[in-house]
């Protein structure tokens, strides 16, 4: 069964869209929850990083449905030859802005540090997610409707 990373800047809806496939029935690991990534030292300060045995450990496992991994790190790409899809979800910078001003589930880019490394990553790392994945699409839409693409990404996959 097809496994599709989902990945993105923050404040692009990656978990919210996670609740909802799961929700919906589907498979779901995000990894910025407890254990699937660790925080490192990095050129730009602590960062945080998928442990990487873990993850390789999920995606070689058997599946008897779609799998939908949520996440946005530096060593995501030495994995992308083991997803059938990799999606971006992109949102204009007001976007992301005012939906991590107002998100409660996730502390980051509410400090000024964090909220320049965002806009840092933006402009440096979403061109590389974007030259490098499979699908992109606006996380601007409604929830039902970016999942539903979702599912249609997954089906396809799968076929």
């Amino acid at each position: 069964m097809p496994c599709v990373l989902v990945t993105g800047m923050s404040g692009t809806g990656k978990s919210t869209a996670l609740v909802e496939l799961e929700r919906r029935g589907y498979a779901v690991v995000d990894t910025d929850e407890h254990g699937w990534s660790e925080s490192v030292e990095g050129p730009d300060g602590v960062e945080q990083l998928w442990r990487e045995e873990r993850i390789a450990e999920l995606l070689a496992a058997g599946r008897n449905e779609t799998l939908y991994v949520s996440g946005c790190v530096r060593n995501q790409g030495g994995f992308y030859d083991r997803f059938d899809a990799v999606v971006l979800l992109s949102a204009p910078v007001e976007v992301l802005l005012a939906r991590i001003d107002s998100r409660t589930t996730n502390p980051f880019g509410k400090r000024a540090d964090e909220r320049r490394r965002m806009l840092s990553d933006l402009r440096s790392v979403e061109p590389l997610l974007r030259a490098t994945c499979t699908h992109e699409l606006d996380a601007t839409q409604r929830l039902h409707e970016l999942v539903d693409e979702l599912v249609a990404i997954g089906r396809a996959a799968g076929d």
